[in-house]
């Protein structure tokens, strides 16, 4: 599969360019982060429902990351052969067909159905996920992490708005014969194809496609320096690469673990759906809103200065959450700490990772990250539901923290190299 053509960019006209596709992502995620938000909500409880077992309502989760970890890897390869652009569009529209299949599900009251839309329907996790890439695509060195923090700031605005929304989306369904809580996928999927439909008009020039261009060395020409053996051989040769591999596949597994089986927590000291709405929309304020402070610490204090910020919060947030009880502000405040240590390893962890690799490489390895941080995180959400079923929502948190200590530790390597 060719790439599509690119005219010649005069570098003087790169940051226009960088100004008008980094609007398109923002306007992307916005509606991304929306139709994500407004579904995940209610995913736990909805399993439940249908499953009729708090246990496997963990498995929601899984299902939701399971659709990014299987879509990363051929993601990757379609925009490494054709430019940003087509993929995310194919990421969307794989997510608004997940949330129909979600609604079926629920209707039909088939367990595995809604299993299988959710799969589906976290696709559309893995377009907002590889914008923050796209942003730092064109970006200078010294501010992909303020490009990158931006994109994924962008998020706040639909992710925030999504869960608020859940109870309007479940009443909206009513008399059709579908289940309030799959009522948020209904609204889910409209939005899908609203952002695919933004992407693939306003998306031009790709941004992928036009940094190649723009490069200079040989390489970056090359289409066997593109490929996922030689993004693996990058990693295998760069510490630096590494370390951003565990921190984001740590932070996100963490945070998915814990945020995932929270609603749950909290409607067994009953909760009901409008503030597990609130709360969870304060666990998404703080991993996206505050996204541009973590990008320009970043820049300004280096990538490594904010992994370990991350490592800190992450531990405070479980702390927090995991001896919250029946104490709903507490448990806000946790997750609230939760989604800024999840910001902090994102971002930093995402601008070191292309900061550590060759320009033709970052493709395959951007989708290697996402592979890794996304599967990772399933496991993490199938273990969830199972530990808090048998010992509680308190050695979840517990073991979420535990997750961090090679994160930890190859930061203080990291450290001491340069102190070297």
């Amino acid at each position: 599969m060719s790439a599509d053509p690119v005219a010649p960019v005069d570098a003087g006209r790169v940051a226009a360019l960088r100004r008008r596709i980094q609007a398109v992502l923002i306007a992307g995620q916005i509606l991304g982060g929306l139709g994500i938000a407004t579904g995940i909500a209610l995913a736990a409880v909805l399993a439940k429902e249908v499953s009729g077992s708090e246990a496997l309502s963990g498995l929601a989760s899984t299902a939701s990351v399971a659709g990014p970890a299987l879509l990363a890897m051929p993601l990757a390869a379609l925009m490494g052969a054709r430019g940003r652009r087509p993929g995310l569009v194919l990421a969307y529209l794989i997510g608004a067909l997940g949330a129909g299949v979600v609604v079926l599900g629920a209707v039909v009251d088939s367990f595995p159905l809604l299993l299988a839309g959710l799969v589906g329907f976290g696709a559309a996790s893995s377009a907002n996920l590889a914008a923050r890439f796209a942003a730092a695509d064109l970006a200078e060195p010294d501010r992909r992490g303020r490009a990158i923090s931006t994109v994924v700031w962008a998020t706040t605005i639909g992710a925030v708005l999504g869960p608020n929304i859940a109870a309007p989306a479940g009443e909206s369904v009513a008399g059709l014969g579908i289940p309030a809580a799959a009522g948020p996928f209904v609204w889910a999927a409209g939005v899908f194809v609203v952002a695919a439909v933004v992407v693939a008009l306003l998306l031009r020039p790709d941004p992928l496609l036009t940094a190649r261009a723009l490069a200079t060395s040989e390489e970056s020409q090359e289409a066997d320096a593109r490929s996922l053996r030689a993004g693996v051989r990058a990693v295998r040769r760069s510490a630096g690469a590494r370390l951003a591999l565990v921190t984001v596949a740590a932070s996100h597994t963490a945070m998915v673990s814990i945020m995932s089986m929270t609603p749950v927590a909290l409607s067994h000291h009953g909760a009901g759906i409008q503030l597990i709405g609130l709360v969870i929309s304060g666990h998404i304020a703080g991993m996206y809103a505050f996204s541009p402070v973590m990008g320009w610490l970043s820049d300004r204090l280096g990538r490594l200065s904010v992994i370990g910020l991350a490592v800190g919060l992450l531990s405070v947030a479980a702390l927090l959450a995991g001896t919250a009880g029946p104490s709903h502000g507490q448990t806000a405040a946790g997750l609230f700490v939760l989604g800024l240590g999840w910001s902090a390893g994102l971002v930093s962890g995402s601008a070191l990772l292309t900061d550590s690799v060759p320009q033709a490489a970052r493709a395959a390895v951007q989708g290697l990250s996402d592979f890794i941080m996304n599967t990772a995180a399933g496991l993490g959400g199938l273990m969830a539901g199972l530990i808090v079923a048998e010992a509680g929502y308190g050695w979840l948190n517990l073991v979420g923290a535990c997750l961090l200590l090679p994160m930890a530790a190859l930061a203080v390597r990291g450290v001491v190299r340069r102190a070297a």
